[in-house]
């Protein structure tokens, strides 16, 4: 089960502009883009796992790379 919270974003001093930069952060960093952009057509099961697992490998990649950049 997904719960899902509304996004908000106030508008101060009539400033739209800072408030769709505000609204398009917390969009990004909800990740919904993303989802959006999956759920627009069917992808196969197999093709699923490679991205999955492409992912996984490019995460893991990067903690290695920062805990390398970290030890110097």
């Amino acid at each position: 089960m997904t719960i899902y919270r509304a996004l908000e974003v106030e508008v101060q001093d009539n400033d739209v502009e800072k408030a769709l930069r505000q609204l398009k952060k917390k969009i990004n960093d909800e990740g919904l883009f993303k989802t959006l952009k999956l759920k627009r057509s069917y992808e196969k099961p197999s093709e699923y796992r490679r991205r999955k697992e492409r992912e996984s490998r490019r995460r893991r990649n990067r903690m290695l790379a920062r805990r390398k950049q970290r030890e110097r």
